[in-house]
């Protein structure tokens, strides 16, 4: 199981990240109760499956059985989600645990983006941001997941933000993270979060690589990096990326 922490940081960006959020179950009148239900406990891939039904990866190694979910939320699409859900002693069948969702929140999901030439800077934008070092930011199951912070100014605004796969050609496993805030540059800061599809990179056939990531930040260029085999867990290591809360809209 993973280890989680900074749920209380967390709270505020769950009822804004997705616009929906399915509620399986209701909070218990206590504190304690409320806590328990109202934060995620876990970071997971949905993948849906040919009869309509879906099973969760909570990580590498661990596969989730929804017992009170028959169909994904999602339809067919494969996402990565924030849940809170309980481990129940129910047959899990070919999956290692059987659990009761409380709720679910699928989080931006997204491949990495085509490479326009002289245009990426035009479409995809220079704006920077900061990387949050957070549990949902991490290296899993074919994902990079990231936490953000940028400024937000105008709440009706989405800003775009993109993977690029990088221009090394000595590095096959260096991306570029992307920012395009349309000119919404003034403002409070607040935090996204974002999955992208590591799939365009090549299969690294169960080795560990270093996957470097790139972006632009308020003090200039910097880079981190993860421990990363396709579909394999790892959590960002890099002081470049600093601690954090909250959240804004993205697309």
């Amino acid at each position: 199981m993973k280890k989680f922490f900074g749920f209380n940081k967390l709270l505020a960006s769950v009822a804004v990240i997705a616009s929906v959020m399915i509620f399986q179950s209701c909070l218990d009148d206590d504190d304690n109760g409320y806590y328990r239900y109202a934060q995620p406990n876990a970071l997971v891939t949905v993948k849906p499956l040919a009869d309509n039904s879906f099973f969760m990866q909570l990580d590498d190694s661990t596969t989730l059985l929804p017992v009170n979910m028959k169909n994904s939320p999602y339809g067919e699409k494969e996402v990565r989600a924030l849940v809170n859900f309980e481990q129940v002693n129910e047959s899990s069948g070919e999956y290692d645990k059987a659990v009761h969702i409380n709720w679910i929140d699928s989080i931006l999901t997204k491949p990495i983006a085509a490479d326009l030439g002289d245009e990426n800077d035009e479409v995809y934008g220079t704006d920077p941001v900061d990387m949050i070092n957070d549990w949902v930011t991490i290296a899993e199951d074919g994902y990079l997941t990231l936490r953000f912070r940028t400024v937000w100014g105008d709440r009706s605004q989405a800003h775009f933000v993109n993977l690029l796969m990088s221009k090394n050609a000595e590095n096959p496993y260096e991306v570029e993270f992307r920012h395009n805030a349309f000119g919404d540059v003034y403002g409070e800061t607040a935090d996204g979060l974002v999955a992208f599809n590591l799939d365009a990179l090549p299969d690294t056939e169960g080795k560990t690589v270093k996957l470097t990531l790139k972006w632009k930040s308020f003090n200039g260029e910097k880079t981190a990096e993860f421990d990363y085999c396709t579909r394999k867990s790892t959590p960002a290591s890099s002081a470049a990326i600093a601690a954090g809360r909250s959240v804004l809209r993205l697309k």
